[in-house]
């Protein structure tokens, strides 16, 4: 994306977190913006922020596991903006218990939401984004999608999926005018982690409490995923403790992996000693 003005970027999980950072951060640099979430009441402090930057908004409450609906969501926005230049995969959810210990509807949940709403988002914005001069797909995995954790299996599962369907997509779009890029964020001061299914709360408070002391903002990281955006980066890597986890599993696997679950399964959090 050599050129933001005036273009439109379809952001889901638009309501708070980085997805509001990144409305804010393509609306500063010239976008209109089509926000989706599944609770109306954040995309619209999120659209007053957008609109402070003189840039025009749509709002559209969409649950991104319905395919019904998803494929409902380019009509509306193309009648609201004309056009579709950038989509952000922004929802996701977070999860920690042990595989043996989660209930289906928790798969569900987190499979739905992480995987197969970003499945259906590119399925159906794909066609329109093939159409204009230029275009771009943004996937959200983490840290995670480079080395799985003990009480992370689901979400872990669901990251290194979006991992590789960013090396395909990738791969599948090289000769057209969709750019790509996989995002593998580490600590982000967000909500996801108080909206998070968990085995024991108190546990989970302090790894809240952890994460809020030692995080990035979402504004650093929208600056950071937006560039990556105009310089059309395959793969982007924010967050000191992503790059350790990417290089990590790159250069040591068998032990960086060894390690790290060794010392996780020693925390408090993991509750095991």
């Amino acid at each position: 994306m050599r050129n933001f003005q005036d273009r439109v970027a379809v952001i889901t999980g638009a309501g708070s977190g980085i997805g509001r950072a990144l409305s804010i951060e393509f609306a500063r640099r010239g976008c209109d913006i089509a926000l989706v979430d599944i609770q109306e009441a954040g995309i619209q402090k999120t659209a007053e922020a957008v609109h402070a930057l003189h840039r025009k908004t749509s709002l559209h409450i969409a649950d991104v596991t319905n395919s019904k609906r998803m494929s409902e969501l380019p009509g509306e926005v193309l009648q609201a903006h004309g056009r579709v230049n950038i989509l952000v995969n922004n929802a996701g959810v977070s999860h920690a218990k042990d595989l043996g210990e989660t209930p289906p509807e928790d798969i569900d949940w987190v499979v739905g939401i992480n995987l197969r709403g970003v499945l259906y988002g590119c399925h159906y914005f794909l066609p329109h984004l093939l159409k204009q001069d230029e275009a771009h797909i943004v996937l959200m995995s983490s840290m995670l999608g480079f080395l799985g954790l003990p009480s992370q299996t689901l979400y872990s599962a669901t990251k290194f999926a979006i991992r590789g369907l960013g090396e395909a997509l990738w791969g599948e779009l090289a000769m057209t005018n969709v750019g790509v890029t996989c995002v593998h964020p580490g600590a982000v001061r967000t909500n996801i982690l108080k909206a998070a299914r968990v085995d024991t709360a108190e546990k989970h408070q302090r790894l809240i409490e952890m994460m809020e002391k030692h995080s990035m903002s979402p504004e650093d990281a929208a600056r950071k995923i937006v560039d990556a955006v105009h310089k059309n980066q395959h793969k982007k890597v924010i967050c000191l403790e992503s790059h350790a986890f990417h290089w990590g599993s790159r250069l040591f696997p068998g032990f960086f992996r060894w390690v790290l679950a060794h010392v996780y399964l020693r925390t408090d959090y993991a509750g095991k000693k």
